[in-house]
């Protein structure tokens, strides 16, 4: 009896953490965050928000109206007479003029509560932030309390299950950590039949865009099921909140296994959704998660838009809270089962993308090696429900690369071809098949698994109609020959994949060493430099080095203004915007810029050069190209150096 009652006591871990949580979450100086969420615009959110700023105004709290989109509707605007509406920021975007938030205004003015409405909201290009959640992230940490709204619809881990009901890819999404901080979630309900009825009555929308809507979005069956979304996923935050409460006082009861939990990801379209499922289990489960790419010859980028591609599925793992890893191997399935048992993991999360044979043969896929080596864990296969077209443009995309290696192998094959053909009668058979099987070979190591293949066939097909009776025709007299024939091609298909073995190991190793070595360089470099400048031209040459990349270091000068100190690169300017975002990420202390959520329409990447206790200075990075990110591991890497770059600006200072 003792020990069941043993067994029922909460987690001292548990608990730690959840105080850690409620601490920070109900800190002096943070402010607290209400959510209204409805099914679907036209509920009522912004009016029922309006409403309670007028009581909180009533009982003396300082409210203002940061931003509100009344979208014309009379008994919104009614509400706004008397409340404190605060200017808007005017943003110059080619020949038109949007709107912002003033967040500026809004930190300068520091009332108790804002209203800031749309939080999925995406801001004009020219803004500090990205999107309106960053927005209200800052005046949150600065002390203002937020009351903000958003439909179901925009909450990132629900954005395939919002598809699969509507058809129709919501863009503008909002992080479940954002939802997760929230203090409060108030669920302002509507009818399908009295939302449509307003809908109808041009109380949502103007009538043009209202009928639009209706046979758009706005049919009942998609309302239903969004109405059921959302009355679920505030439900499970009540549960979560009834959980934290019951550890918090010590209350009995069904207490988590601690699960965890591993996703998959590849450079495949499927993983996007793998992230969003994986996360929404971790967040039902209450578990830790792990997003896990395996680098090996059978999945390795081929090209920039694949790296690109990975770098953005683990960008957005990250943002969903999970545990980025890569590992690299030749057996996927072996170093996913490897990592899983040594991080104790409970569940696999895997994709079963449509896939063509040349990829994979049925019996060795990836999917199945993990079944059948998995033993206590469990795999959880995820079939592709998204339409076709996609996929197929990738498909070919793919097909439409470089073809020159195909013409390679048909070409040496015709060259060995000629040649056996005007000494055959000296050579013999057996010789010409061991010539023509030299640029099967040849392909296949040079050029890749397909290449060898197409030289394989080839050759076949020259074998038999040039030198194999009957010659001039496909038809073959001597079954004898049919081995030879197979030979061709399993040698063709065996070189190749050998070939792209050592390539993808001899890329592997040549990475890891290259990483190290800048690492190693970088340091010793560093340390070795005499004065200030020295050290940062060093750093900007070795930065340069690894990530072939401009670069730009900037430090505060005199008067505590950040100032060029050194640069890399034949078309870096060094102007004003460029000096705003520095500014920023120096006072902030995080990064901002190209491949961030702050600041994202700026050309370079800023990351503070920061120490324990104090904040240097500002490394920017630029890329070239607009589209072009850096894998989280490359990032790493980065900060690595901006770690070693800004103690050895400290140890200089100190000893100048």
């Amino acid at each position: 009896m003792r020990s069941i009652q043993k067994d029922q006591r909460p987690d001292p871990d548990a608990l730690l953490k959840r105080l850690q949580h409620d601490e920070k979450k109900t800190e002096p100086s943070r402010g607290k965050l209400k959510i209204f969420i409805g099914a679907a615009a036209g509920v009522g959110k912004t009016f029922q928000m309006l409403e309670e700023a007028l009581s909180l105004k009533k009982e003396g709290v300082d409210v203002v109206i940061a931003l509100i989109e009344t979208h014309g509707r009379q008994e919104t605007l009614e509400l706004l007479e008397g409340q404190e509406v605060l200017p808007r920021l005017r943003l110059e975007h080619g020949l038109i003029v949007l709107e912002e938030m003033d967040l500026d205004g809004v930190l300068a003015r520091h009332p108790a509560v804002a209203l800031v409405d749309e939080l999925a909201h995406s801001n004009a290009p020219g803004s500090r932030h990205a999107k309106r959640y960053q927005d209200v992230e800052e005046l949150l940490d600065v002390g203002i309390s937020v009351y903000t709204t958003m439909n179901i619809q925009h909450v990132e881990s629900l954005n395939d299950i919002v598809y699969q009901i509507t058809g129709i890819r919501v863009r503008e999404t909002v992080p479940d950590r954002i939802m997760q901080m929230a203090n409060e979630l108030e669920v302002v309900d509507l009818p399908p039949e009295e939302l449509l009825a307003r809908l109808s009555e041009g109380k949502v929308y103007i009538p043009p865009q209202a009928e639009q809507a209706v046979h758009r979005f706005f049919r009942k069956g998609n309302l239903l099921g969004l109405r059921e979304m959302a009355l679920r996923y505030t439900a499970s935050k009540v549960d979560e909140d009834m959980r934290s409460y019951m550890e918090r006082h010590g209350i009995l009861g069904p207490w988590p296994a601690g699960s965890r939990i591993l996703v998959c990801i590849s450079t495949s379209n499927h993983s996007e959704r793998l992230i969003r499922i994986g996360q929404r289990m971790a967040a039902d489960l209450d578990a830790e998660w792990y997003a896990v790419y395996v680098e090996s010859p059978t999945e390795w980028p081929s090209d920039e838009a694949a790296m690109d591609r990975l770098a953005g599925y683990m960008r957005l793992a990250e943002s969903l809270g999970a545990k980025v890893q890569t590992l690299s191997g030749r057996s996927i399935a072996g170093e996913l089962l490897s990592f899983a048992r040594s991080q104790n993991i409970t569940l696999l999360v895997v994709g079963l993308p449509r896939k063509n044979i040349w990829k994979s043969w049925p019996m060795t896929s990836v999917v199945n090696e993990l079944i059948r080596q998995s033993g206590p864990i469990h795999v959880l296969v995820i079939g592709n429900t998204e339409d076709k077209e996609p996929e197929k443009a990738a498909s070919m995309a793919t097909d439409s690369g470089d073809r020159r290696p195909y013409f390679g192998s048909l070409a040496s094959v015709a060259v060995a071809t000629a040649f056996c053909w005007m000494f055959h009668e000296w050579l013999g058979l057996i010789n010409v098949a061991m010539i023509l099987l030299l640029p099967v070979v040849y392909s296949g190591i040079t050029w890749g698994r397909r290449s060898g293949l197409v030289a394989s066939l080839t050759a076949v097909c020259a074998l038999d109609f040039f030198f194999v009776a009957p010659r001039f025709t496909m038809a073959v007299e001597d079954l004898r020959y049919l081995p030879m024939f197979l030979v061709f091609v399993i040698v063709g298909v065996a070189t190749s994949v050998l070939a792209d073995l050592i390539r993808w190991q001899g890329e592997g190793a040549r990475q890891r060493e290259r990483f190290v070595s800048s690492l190693y360089s970088f340091s010793r470099d560093l340390m070795a430099a005499g004065s200030e400048e020295e050290l940062l031209r060093y750093a900007a040459v070795e930065i340069n080095d690894a990530f072939q990349c401009e670069v730009l270091i900037l430090l505060p000068g005199i008067g505590g203004s950040l100032e060029e100190k050194a640069r890399i690169g034949e078309h870096v300017v060094f102007d004003e915007r460029k000096l705003g975002v520095a500014t920023w990420v120096y006072q902030h202390g995080q990064p901002a810029g190209h491949g961030t959520q702050t600041l994202s329409s700026a050309t370079f990447l800023y990351l503070p050069l920061k120490t324990k206790d104090i904040i240097v200075g500002v490394l920017g990075v630029g890329l070239g190209k607009a589209d072009k990110f850096l894998l989280p591991e490359q990032l790493r890497l980065l900060e690595a150096f901006t770690n070693i770059l800004a103690l050895a600006v400290t140890r200089n200072d100190r000893h100048s």
